[in-house]
């Protein structure tokens, strides 16, 4: 279950006085559990607007209200308040909320989803592009298709074979080769244009 430190439980003290509503109190759900783009939602619940299921954590001033569906990926979650000379900087840290990598059992399809979610998206995503995974053949080729700013990219070709293929080959060693199936005539508004010089592959 959700951990509140004394130097967070203060934080919210503070802010909650500061708001002048009788009962106020904290709710907390997981948005996405399960993927890489899980993350907590910590949001004032006014008295009354909690849900019936919601599990009700009290604290000396407060409660703090945990949705029932996000209860299983709030194990070991802490909310902490970090106080620095501009104030401080309130943190979540919950390790459990974006599920766990596929082990080297699990099929390959998922095994490279989690590696484009985690590693190669974030990546590209700084740039306006992404990659998406068209299939997994019988030859262990993995097959991408590019979007964004990677379609119509001058450095496509460079971003394939020194950054996705080389990330991928690494973390999935069966991988016997990468394609790219991506029409790039139809890119409109890449990041990079052919030509462009002072840039750098991701």
């Amino acid at each position: 279950m959700v951990k509140i430190s004394e130097t967070a439980q203060k934080y919210f003290d503070q802010l909650i006085v500061k708001q002048d509503d009788a009962g106020l109190g904290l709710r907390i759900a997981v948005r996405q559990a399960g993927t890489p783009s899980a993350a907590c939602d910590l949001q004032f619940c006014p008295q009354g607007q909690e849900q019936s299921s919601d599990t009700r954590v009290e604290y000396a001033n407060f409660n703090l209200f945990v949705e029932q569906a996000s209860e299983p990926w709030l194990v070991d979650a802490e909310v902490d308040f970090e106080e620095d000379e501009t104030g401080g900087q309130l943190t979540i840290r919950a390790p459990g909320i974006k599920g766990s990598e596929p082990n080297s059992e699990a099929p390959m399809e998922g095994r490279v989803q989690w590696v484009l979610d985690t590693e190669i998206n974030p990546m590209l995503a700084s740039h306006g592009g992404m990659v998406s995974l068209v299939q997994v053949t019988v030859e262990n080729v993995v097959v991408l298709q590019f979007g964004g700013g990677c379609q119509g990219c001058g450095m496509v070709d460079v971003t394939l074979q020194q950054g996705i293929e080389k990330t991928l080959t690494e973390r999935i060693p069966e991988i016997s080769a990468v394609r790219d199936v991506t029409d790039h005539q139809g890119g409109d508004n890449p990041y990079y244009s052919a030509g462009s010089q002072g840039q750098s592959p991701i």
